[in-house]
């Protein structure tokens, strides 16, 4: 079964903490899919595991440095 929910939930971003609104997908069992991000000014951080979000404004090294800092190193294989 192909069972997928949607729900809006805030996430900080990874670099400053300012807040956007994301729209979440998960699968029946509550693992993430895929997220977008609904705020002006934000954008979705690939991640595999968990939905993330950054301020437009910060550079790719930023927010690599806040993500290995949060999480440790990410492997992208799933």
């Amino acid at each position: 079964m192909d069972d997928k929910h949607t729900k809006g939930e805030m996430h900080g971003c990874i670099v400053c903490g300012s807040l956007y609104q994301l729209y979440v997908v998960s699968d029946a069992q509550g693992k993430f899919i895929d997220c977008k991000v609904m705020t002006a000014g934000g954008r979705r951080v690939r991640n595999p595991h968990r939905p993330l979000v950054a301020c437009e404004k910060h550079s790719a090294e930023e927010v690599e440095a806040a993500v290995i800092r949060a999480y440790g190193p990410q492997d992208d294989d799933d």
